[in-house]
């Protein structure tokens, strides 16, 4: 069961699908308006955090399976009792435009909406974030990222936006500078093992990309592999890229740099190495076991990683018995 009041930024296609199709008898059932007397319980809906994320939800749910109807009702409502002026209720709004347009035209007038609100109040965040989305929905990258650094120089805490810019920079092969990205994800949330294992990723990338620093980066890719899954241990991603860059570390001819080096760096022996690939695949194995046995608390896993795993520890397999 689906609870409208929980975050709908990691629904698949079909559950917001199905919850869009909740929204007309949950429009019918609640308060049109919500009047801000003191009084208004005695008589009415309470006006509780809980309604107002059910709207927001339904609002997200409904423009992504394309039921505008619905949606601009939702966002009436939350208009109405929040007002125009709101700037959550702004990006909301700007959103439900940007859903709806037709064509690149109505998306740079909309662009120039955004702008000229910022022109007003340049720390109206949510618009800023709305227009760095809808930049790189037009294929706007390198302006998206000049937008967000923009953003980021006025709120360098925002995990998430250094996180957007890390992928931004991604997609334009700009390792370096995804890298430094991530590391500042990581000092706002150095807990985070599904960063620490993207950061593993990108270092992974940039080694392929890299003759020079292909060595430096694989060991900065190991590191952070295996700080993901001590931080959870039964994350199928960090042991994916553990075993997968573990056996590339063992298959390189250089050990070290020389140690008078300032950028020197060290990577573990082969026999460690050996090892932690080992218990990369025993734990791989694991999970794909569990997941495809159907054990309750292990069916929570993407089911084309599962089959990643699953591909990768039959390679091994086979490379073994050869």
């Amino acid at each position: 069961m689906i609870s409208l009041s929980q975050d709908r930024g990691l629904l698949s296609h079909p559950d917001a699908l199905h919850v869009a199709q909740q929204a007309p008898l949950v429009l019918k059932d609640a308060p049109k308006t919500i009047s801000a007397s003191p009084w208004a319980s005695l008589f009415s809906a309470p006006d509780t955090a809980d309604l107002w994320i059910t709207y927001e939800n339904l609002l997200l749910s409904c423009l992504r399976s394309g039921d505008d109807k619905s949606a601009i009702e939702c966002l009436d409502r939350i208009t109405a009792r929040f007002g125009s002026q709101n700037e959550r209720v702004m990006a909301l709004t700007g959103l439900g435009k940007e859903a709806t347009a037709k064509g690149d035209e109505q998306l740079q007038h909309i662009l120039t909406e955004y702008q000229e609100i910022l022109g007003e109040n340049a720390a109206n965040i949510p618009i800023a974030k709305r227009r760095v989305a809808l930049l790189r929905s037009m294929g706007k990258d390198s302006e998206a990222i000049t937008a967000l650094g923009t953003l980021l120089d006025s709120s360098p805490t925002d995990a998430e936006g250094w996180s957007e810019l890390a992928d931004l920079h991604l997609s334009q092969g700009h390792y370096p500078q995804a890298i430094f990205a991530l590391e500042e994800v990581l000092v706002l949330v150095p807990n985070a093992w599904n960063m620490h294992a993207r950061l593993g990723e990108v270092f992974m990338m940039a080694a392929a990309s890299s003759s020079d620093a292909q060595l430096k980066y694989r060991a900065e890719a190991l590191k952070r592999f295996a700080r993901s899954v001590e931080l959870c241990d039964h994350y199928l991603r960090g042991y994916y890229g553990l075993k997968l860059v573990a056996d590339q570390l063992q298959e390189d001819k250089i050990r070290s740099k020389p140690k008078n080096d300032p950028d020197s760096f060290t990577i573990p022996d082969q026999e460690t190495l050996a090892r932690l690939s080992e218990v990369a695949m025993e734990r791989l194995a694991d999970i794909v076991r569990r997941y495809k046995a159907g054990e309750p608390l292990w069916q929570g896993y993407d089911s084309s990683a599962i089959a990643a795993a699953a591909d990768l520890l039959d390679k091994t397999k086979q490379t073994l018995v050869r």
